[in-house]
């Protein structure tokens, strides 16, 4: 009988405050919902620990607000700290709309799928009150980190992954989180 090798990866959830990354988070890990959950870890107080952070990362989740579009406009912003502090150049990204459950969307999947597929990223919609995408956007960027190789040498020896649709087939939730 084969014994279970218990693996640890390091996946980084950023993004700006109140997009629901903590709620993306506990819907994943607890299957709960605190409608008044507060995002923390993105506060002026924390950016001490910046660099250790994303130190060794092997993903890393983006996460928008759907129905708030400077939440979409600011995405830049945490690609260029990525780069910034981020070790590896082979890490996995997911893009993750958070919150379709609500209405009044500003912002529609195809702008967040053009944003994706510019910068080689995983993507999904989702919502963490209502389960939508969220087991999904986890499970495809491990997934998908578990296919890239260089995530499992040494850091030196890291090199890009480029991520396209051809990749998508085979994953539990096909045709629901999109490979671009």
């Amino acid at each position: 009988m084969e014994e279970d090798i218990l693996t640890t990866l390091k996946i980084l959830i950023i993004g700006e405050s109140g997009v629901g990354k903590s709620s993306l988070l506990l819907r994943f890990t607890d299957d709960t919902f605190d409608p008044e959950q507060a995002d923390t870890a993105g506060q002026e107080r924390f950016r001490t620990l910046t660099p250790s952070y994303y130190r060794g990362a092997q993903g890393v989740i983006l996460v928008y607000d759907v129905t708030r579009r400077e939440t979409f406009a600011k995405l830049d912003n945490w690609l260029n700290e990525l780069e910034t502090y981020c070790t590896r150049n082979d890490l996995v990204k997911m893009l993750v709309g958070n919150k379709i459950d609500r209405e009044n969307h500003e912002l529609d999947r195809a702008e967040g799928l053009k944003f994706a597929r510019k910068h080689s990223m995983l993507f999904i919609e989702a919502s963490a009150k209502t389960r939508d995408g969220v087991q999904c956007a986890f499970e495809e960027l491990v997934e998908k980190i578990i296919q890239t190789p260089g995530l499992w040498q040494s850091e030196s020896h890291g090199r890009g992954v480029q991520l396209t649709d051809e990749d998508a087939g085979g994953g539990s939730c096909s045709g629901y989180c999109s490979l671009v």
